[in-house]
Formats: C-alpha cells, sequence, structure tokens
C-alpha cells in the first residue's frame, strides 16, 4: 500500500470528519427549544403592539395575530442562521452552526428557507420527518439534504 492510497482515504475537509458530526442530533434539538423559546418571548411585545394596533383600526389589526408567530420567527432565523456565526443563539450555545457543503457563507435568504422547509416537511408528516437524521451520514434533515447544507460541531 502506498503513501498516496492511505491519503486519498483520509477526510478532505472539516465536513468528511466524523467528529464535526457527534453528538449532533441532540445539541439540534436542544438548541431548537432554546430558539423557539427566545421567539416565543419576542412575540409578547409585539403582540402587544399588535393589540394596540387593533384597537386603532377598529379591530382589523387583530388579524395579525394569525401571522405573528411567522412574522417574528423568520427574521430571526434570516438574520442568525444567515448571518455572520451562522447559527442561531441556541446553536451557539451548544456550540452548533450551519455550513454549506460547497464552503460558501450562509446568507438570510438561506436561512429563512432552511426554517421554512423544516415547517413545511414537518408539518406534512407530523414530524416523523426528523427520523431521517438517524439514517443519513452527516445527521442531515431534508431541508439540508435540499438546500446543500449541515450542521455541524464549532471548531
Amino acid at each position: 500500500m502506498s503513501d498516496a492510497t492511505v491519503e486519498s482515504a483520509a477526510p478532505r475537509t472539516w465536513l468528511d470528519q466524523p467528529r464535526a458530526h457527534e453528538g449532533v442530533r441532540s445539541r439540534r434539538i436542544l438548541a431548537f427549544l432554546v430558539d423557539y423559546t427566545i421567539v416565543l418571548l419576542l412575540c409578547i411585545p409585539f403582540g402587544l403592539i399588535v393589540g394596540v394596533l387593533g384597537i386603532l383600526t377598529f379591530g382589523l389589526g387583530w388579524m395579525l395575530y394569525g401571522a405573528l408567530f411567522p412574522l417574528v420567527a423568520l427574521p430571526y432565523v434570516a438574520f442568525t442562521l444567515g448571518g455572520r456565526a451562522q447559527a442561531t443563539p441556541g446553536m451557539r450555545l451548544f456550540g452548533i452552526r450551519l455550513e454549506r457543503l460547497d464552503g460558501a457563507p450562509t446568507d438570510p435568504g438561506l436561512g429563512v428557507a432552511h426554517s421554512v422547509l423544516f415547517w413545511v416537511a414537518g408539518a406534512l408528516t407530523s414530524g416523523f420527518i426528523v427520523l431521517l437524521a438517524l439514517f443519513t451520514s452527516r445527521k442531515q434533515l431534508l431541508q439540508d439534504l435540499l438546500l446543500g447544507t449541515v450542521v455541524v460541531r464549532r471548531i
């Protein structure tokens, strides 16, 4: 066996190393719980604003209550997951981040797409789509596979 054979069998990037994916599933679940606790807390002041708006518009503004959660959650993930850190505050707390497989940085559009695909896939499969992470080598979910992303531990 030559040295070239051994070298080519070794992982080439951080994303290919098994250590990058150790504990990602449980960290991802905990990060989700932290992030959506933050989003729910952010909904409180916005809910009060919608309440006042409803009074000022004789009830028409109260229709925004139905869209309040997405109106708060989408900018939250756009500017955290799609930001410089490539992670939401919950993800940073648990030491994980979102990486693109092509090595390019994430952007707000990718952050929103990642979140929307997660919620749509979860709604269509009653949440069973998260079981996909048990069968993929990089512990990816459907939105990761479709968008060419992977969640890894921070270095």
